[in-house]
């Protein structure tokens, strides 16, 4: 998931950047392997399992909030192209200002429906589409959750650099990944209304809902694809597990604006991945590109469990279709 959205803190005063429950799935085109990143989704589809995927950071309200996720996300193939995935992630928030009470609970419950549709294995390029839906008042409204559905329809999309030539071949490993999504939340505004405490006088407040651009990417470059189609330099084993990466995760809102802004917030994480054959563990930095997006470098970590080679012909394999030896980042590299 998961995908990230754009939320406002617990007192509206910021638009920050929340990963909602990770990213679902790895991907095999040729012999390129897309493993599962955690703050896009990659461009596949498959049957895995994020649990837990868990973060913390301080947003950039004023005063900043500390807030703590712990998240879990499932896909599942419905076809060899077409996965579901639902997300859900419980939120801890401890104000940095002690007079302020924290809050806990869940966010609203998520679910994407993504399709594969196109795949090239000699130029190891990917593309999907998605549609992914919030639902609104499945949260808690303590926390932010919205009591509306949000919609993002999404492209993504993944490029490995196998096809360089010879000259370049240091290269090669080198793979990127990138999605494009518009958030467009189903109530345009939100008018409350109140008491002054002062003069007693009627208070009303009205909030518009931004529709919001997701966007962002990531530069990874694949330690078992060096190994396995470029040269063995002879590394520990463990080295030859490794994907060093850098993702960028960023939100701009772009319509209904008035009371948001249109300042881009976001996230750039470099980090690792370990990749097993049947699961993986990763964990990033999460650096604030601005004041509004946070106060601190803070972290996100993940396992992911491949269910696909875990039980390629039970809980693994698509619900329509036959069963397939399932690919592994070692051997079809």
């Amino acid at each position: 998931m998961s995908i990230s959205h754009v939320r406002a803190g617990l007192w509206g005063a910021a638009i920050v950047l929340i990963p909602l429950s990770g990213s679902v799935a790895h991907e095999i085109v040729g012999n390129r392997f897309f493993p599962a990143t955690l703050g896009i989704d990659d461009p596949g589809v498959n049957d895995e399992l994020s649990l837990p995927t868990v973060d913390s950071f301080k947003t950039g309200d004023v005063p900043p909030i500390r807030q703590r996720d712990i998240s879990a996300e499932f896909s599942k193939r419905i076809t060899e192209d077409f996965a579901i995935s639902f997300g859900t992630t419980y939120t801890f928030l401890g104000p940095i200002d002690p007079t302020v009470p924290g809050a806990n609970g869940f966010q609203n419950l998520e679910t994407t429906f993504k399709y594969r549709v196109f795949k090239d294995p000699v130029r190891e390029f990917v593309m999907s589409v998605g549609l992914s839906v919030e639902w609104g008042g499945t949260g808690a409204e303590n926390i932010g959750a919205d009591s509306f559905n949000t919609y993002t329809p999404t492209i993504y999309f993944g490029k490995g650099l196998g096809d360089l030539p010879d000259t370049v071949s240091w290269l090669r490993p080198l793979a990127i990944t990138g999605q494009v999504g518009y958030a467009i939340p189903a109530r345009n505004f939100t008018t409350t209304f109140g008491i002054d405490p002062d003069t007693g006088a009627s208070t009303m407040d009205t909030e518009f809902h931004p529709r919001v651009l997701n966007w962002g990417g990531t530069i990874q470059y694949s330690m078992p694809y060096l190994k396995s189609a470029v040269v063995d330099l002879g590394l520990p084993d463990f080295v030859n597990h490794l994907v060093p990466l850098v993702e960028a995760t960023l939100q701009t809102p772009v319509a209904n604006t008035l009371t948001s802004g249109t300042t881009t917030t976001g996230t750039i994480n470099p980090g690792v991945i370990w990749v097993g054959n049947k699961f993986q563990i990763a964990a990033e930095a999460l650096i604030p590109i601005n004041r509004q997006s946070g106060t601190n470098v803070g972290f996100i970590a993940q396992l992911h469990l491949y269910l696909d080679d875990i039980d390629p012909r039970g809980i693994g394999r698509p619900i329509f279709g036959s069963t397939v030896q399932p690919a592994s980042a070692f051997t079809r590299n």
